[in-house]
């Protein structure tokens, strides 16, 4: 979790968007959502779970960028109609929702908190509105948990039960 924390951090400050704002540094978040959420898959070694990390990625902006294309929802800068959804919070929220399904809330909470001020960050620069984000956030969730499945560490694992008419023993390996 500390190495998760420590990578997250560490590509976040040394993005090139700090200097230049919460919606650019929004903006360098989103981007580092997802690298550091392959990092921790490829740090446990989890390949399956760097796949639905991609599919659910992928799903979650395409299905924004499609959205984008035929709802018309004005921005509320008023610089164009293509507010609605968020492509930027949909970037950061996939990885996010990812990392709580298959991993956990340890992993997922920190995660949510960064792809909320992402979220934030959207708002406040006056490119989307709340419902924007919130719709993000949503397809995230929906896609991941289609695609995410828990992971379990390989090894061999055991249980036993005991009762009145008699006991139980399991004994299984994941690979």
């Amino acid at each position: 979790m500390r190495l998760a924390l420590a990578s997250f951090l560490l590509l976040a400050a040394s993005s090139p968007a700090l200097a230049g704002g919460i919606e650019s540094t929004g903006t360098g978040v989103a981007i580092a959502l997802p690298l550091v959420a392959g990092g921790i898959s490829l740090y446990k070694d989890d390949r399956t779970g760097l796949a639905q990390l991609t599919v659910d990625t992928l799903a979650t902006v395409g299905t924004s960028y499609a959205l984008k294309q035929f709802v018309k929802e004005q921005r509320p800068d008023k610089s164009d109609f293509r507010s609605f959804p968020s492509n930027t919070s949909a970037l950061a929220f996939a990885p996010a929702q990812y990392l709580w399904d298959r991993y956990g809330w340890e992993y997922g909470l920190p995660a949510y908190a960064a792809a909320s001020f992402v979220g934030y960050s959207r708002i406040d620069a006056k490119k989307h509105h709340w419902y924007d984000v919130a719709a993000s956030a949503g397809f995230a969730f929906t896609f991941s948990k289609i695609f995410t499945t828990r992971y379990r560490a390989p090894g061999l694992r055991y249980g036993a039960a005991i009762s009145p008419d008699g006991g139980q023993f399991q004994l299984s390996y994941n690979f």
